[in-house]
């Protein structure tokens, strides 16, 4: 997701706890409407749709039971958070609902452990924005021909930031034009994000050596309550 407001690539990057975890028996996704179909799943909670900080928290299915596997403070888009169908390209949001995660990838190497497919960062790596390239919403190397420059990601440009991510699949199996592209749960940097989720580097690290294939593991995205409240999805 392109940076906000970014300088070289500086970037609106995505901190702050929003509370307490969920007493044992009550564990947040057993409120949920839908946790996805796998044993492993990321929590993304912001206290309210304006805000652009709160925690995520990554859970492993055990025993019939969600178990809290780590926590950590989060940043959200510049302009809060919206429910992902209504959401429109460009606006700084970060899109809630429950998607999976395709891939990771990472400027940096994997970390060490980690299992989860992950693709490395090399200088003609992007991501394409251009809502008139077949390649919309897609990893691209080379840039496709039909994406513009302007319109896409150097992934290699957002070195730390991009230093470990993982792929939020919002608007990426049958990509909607205009609705937003370049969505990841990445590691933060100075402030909110253009619409992505950020993380300390080594928050970021361990969900990569936490995620597990065979886990299927989705995030879930919303608010404490409301209408884009995470127990929604």
């Amino acid at each position: 997701m392109r940076p906000a407001v970014a300088a070289a690539p500086a970037v609106l990057l995505c901190a702050s706890l929003l509370g307490a975890a969920p007493a044992e028996g009550d564990a947040l996704p057993d409120r949920m409407a839908d946790p996805g179909p796998g044993r492993q799943l990321i929590t993304a909670v912001a206290p309210t749709a304006a805000a652009t900080t709160g925690t995520v928290t990554w859970w492993d299915r055990r025993d019939g039971r969600w178990v809290r596997a780590g926590s950590a403070p989060a940043r959200f888009g510049a302009d809060g958070l919206v429910e992902g169908a209504a959401r429109t390209q460009g606006t700084d949001t970060t899109p809630t609902g429950l998607f999976p995660l395709p891939y990771a990838f990472g400027v940096k190497a994997a970390p060490p452990g980690t299992t989860y497919a992950y693709r490395p960062v090399r200088e003609d790596s992007w991501w394409c924005q251009d809502n008139a390239s077949r390649a919309y919403n897609r990893w691209t190397e080379p840039r496709a021909a039909d994406c513009r420059a302007r319109q896409a990601e150097h992934l290699v440009s957002y070195g730390q930031l991009y230093a470990h991510a993982l792929v939020i699949g919002f608007n990426y199996r049958t990509p909607v034009r205009g609705r937003g592209a370049g969505v990841f749960l990445h590691v933060r940097g100075a402030g909110p994000t253009a619409g992505c989720v950020s993380v300390p580097e080594d928050a970021m690290r361990r969900i990569l050596r936490w995620a597990r294939a065979r886990g299927r593991p989705h995030i879930a995205v919303g608010t404490a309550s409301g209408p884009t409240a995470i127990t929604r999805y």
